[in-house]
């Protein structure tokens, strides 16, 4: 199962350690476990907690149990991170396939090839939006990316990506 849900990358991996000693051990429902992410990780929204909490389900870091969500006993790595987000992350392999390891590309050129892999469905979603929409989860596919070692960012202004 592809989960769709990619929050904004972090600064540094240790937040994804972080983010995963916050979801208790003992099975929570969704609004005790985001009320914990909100509080240990100063998150701006539940919104946001949602959708981290998503997103580390996707890392196998948590899991969804009859009982609720809990914090798996996989430790968090960069290796295990970024298979388990090119596994099980919607358009993440696709936007890693996008770039080239020699000639670096912008997260709109990324876009511009991945975007015809946006189902119909999430184009009438966001109707009017959606290419936005998209280009922001492009971006944040590419910070993923390079946080977990699978692109290298190699210009500023604007950033550019190659593939590792």
């Amino acid at each position: 199962m592809k989960l769709k849900p990619v929050p904004e990358p972090p600064a540094e991996f240790a937040f994804v350690e972080r983010a995963q000693r916050a979801v208790p051990l003992v099975p929570g429902d969704e609004d005790d476990c985001c009320a914990r992410l909100l509080r240990r990780l100063d998150l701006p929204s539940r919104d946001v907690a949602r959708t981290w909490l998503t997103f580390l389900r996707a890392l196998e870091l948590a899991e969804e149990t009859p009982s609720g969500f809990r914090r798996t006993d996989v430790e968090p790595t960069v290796d295990g991170c970024r298979a388990a987000l090119l596994d099980r992350v919607f358009a993440a392999a696709a936007v890693r396939d996008a770039l080239d390891p020699a000639e670096p590309r912008t997260a709109d050129d990324v876009f511009a090839a991945v975007r015809e892999t946006v189902p119909g469905w999430e184009r009438h979603k966001h109707a009017s939006r959606w290419e936005s929409v998209w280009r922001d989860r492009t971006a944040d596919l590419l910070g993923w990316l390079t946080l977990l070692s699978a692109a290298g960012r190699v210009d500023d202004d604007p950033p550019r990506y190659v593939r590792r």
